[in-house]
């Protein structure tokens, strides 16, 4: 298969407007795409924060999010948000997908995870009671941002691990840059095992896929991401 280059945005967790937590996403986007990256992921609820689960806000509305939207566009890259959605007259913690190719983002329930190919994209949702459902053969990637003390599936390394190994599939997870208590960002390759992992800042954790396996790495988030085009043009 070709390079692929994939990102979990360590996320600081803010309550802020969505406005403001756009423009947040757009300095993560800015610097996954000084990376090359191909697919960036952020955390459940990443677009109004985290909040409470009985308490979800309103979603947002479409028009706030076209920078986004742009944004996938312009730098080719597949984006992973989350946010509240209705679904059913329920209000529960979803999705919002950016593909380059699309003018408004694809919605869907949060679940358990995204799937993606290098190629395309398909959201997946996964029985809580079960270690997983049918798994598209195509999927390469599953990606993640539930948070882990939240989340019976998954919500621990070894779970995780074992995912990944069942159904021979990399495992990238986003969180919020808190430590210990979301368990970290991290990557696992198709067989289980530990790639990458960062347990606190806000930072960039990459991964890229190539024929001989999976390389990781960790890019802090400053201010001026000029310091991103500094450490690229030294790998």
């Amino acid at each position: 298969m070709p390079e692929w280059t994939i990102a979990a945005a360590q996320y600081a967790a803010c309550n802020r407007s969505v406005a403001e937590n756009v423009a947040h996403h757009l300095h993560f986007i800015e610097a996954a795409a000084k990376l090359d990256c191909d697919v960036l992921l952020f955390p459940e609820m990443s677009l109004t924060g985290p909040g409470e689960a009985r308490h979800l806000p309103v979603p947002p509305d479409v028009e706030l999010l076209r920078p986004l939207s742009y944004a996938a566009r312009r730098h080719a890259m597949t984006i992973i948000t989350g946010m509240p959605v209705d679904v059913d007259g329920e209000r529960t913690k979803g999705v919002a997908i950016f593909l380059p190719g699309a003018s408004a983002p694809l919605t869907a329930c949060q679940g358990q995870g995204t799937c993606l190919t290098p190629v395309g994209c398909q959201t997946g949702t996964f029985d809580g009671g079960a270690e997983g459902c049918e798994i598209d053969p195509q999927a390469l990637l599953l990606a993640t941002g539930t948070c882990s003390e939240e989340c019976e599936q998954l919500q621990s390394v070894q779970r995780l691990q074992r995912f990944a190994h069942r159904y021979a599939i990399a495992v990238l997870k986003s969180s919020y840059a808190c430590g210990a208590t979301s368990g970290g960002s991290a990557l696992w390759d198709e067989s289980g095992q530990l790639i990458v992992r960062a347990d606190e800042g806000e930072l960039l954790l990459t991964g890229r896929k190539h024929d001989g396996g999976w390389e990781g790495d960790i890019i802090p988030l400053h201010e001026n991401i000029s310091a991103i085009d500094e450490c690229h043009s030294g790998a």
